[in-house]
């Protein structure tokens, strides 16, 4: 087998993400510290056409070269709008009719490997603080709470692999019931 060279990636140009139909999916962060993880968001954001990132509170937002370097190049991509109050958003996004998905070990949590998405709604999932998650103001006032099986000793995962995890897996389901 061959490596595929990037010139055969078949790359969508900056033009062409911007008029794609984008997948239902918004990303709410949630003070998040860590700026290669906010640039991390916006990366696995770009590869599964999320709709939009809100950066709250505490997020940093873009340009930053502390950003750039791990988003490279997808905060042009990906839209994106800052937000200071979470709440506030979240309460935005709900009488939008989006269903709103805080991602954190709580009670009477959905598991995501038992979650399957309603067609035709858009989610937004937030994520959290690297050390002490989503606000409980915001699990309070989330529709659901999904979490990420573990099972090993730590039941801790980096916010950036967290949204992978959960991205993908919306994603390849949503993207199932289309067929």
């Amino acid at each position: 087998m061959r490596k595929l060279k990037n010139s055969e990636l078949d790359r969508l140009s900056v033009d062409e993400f911007k008029k794609t139909e984008k997948t239902p999916i918004i990303i709410v962060l949630d003070n998040i510290r860590s700026l290669n993880n906010i640039g991390s968001v916006f990366r696995t954001s770009d590869a599964f056409l999320v709709e939009k990132i809100y950066l709250c509170g505490i997020t940093a937002t873009p340009p930053h070269k502390d950003i750039h370097k791990t988003a490279l190049g997808s905060t042009e991509t990906v839209a994106w709008e800052y937000v200071e109050n979470t709440i506030d958003l979240i309460q935005k996004l709900k009488s939008d009719n989006v269903i709103v998905a805080s991602i954190e070990q709580a009670e009477q949590s959905v598991m995501l490997n038992d979650f399957k998405p309603k067609p035709q709604t858009t989610y937004a999932l937030v994520f959290g603080n690297e050390v002490k998650g989503v606000t409980q103001n915001v699990v309070n006032a989330s529709d659901l709470i999904l979490e990420i099986p573990q099972f090993g000793t730590k039941h801790s995962l980096n916010i950036s692999v967290s949204c992978g995890v959960v991205v993908w897996d919306v994603f390849s389901k949503m993207d199932s019931g289309k067929n």
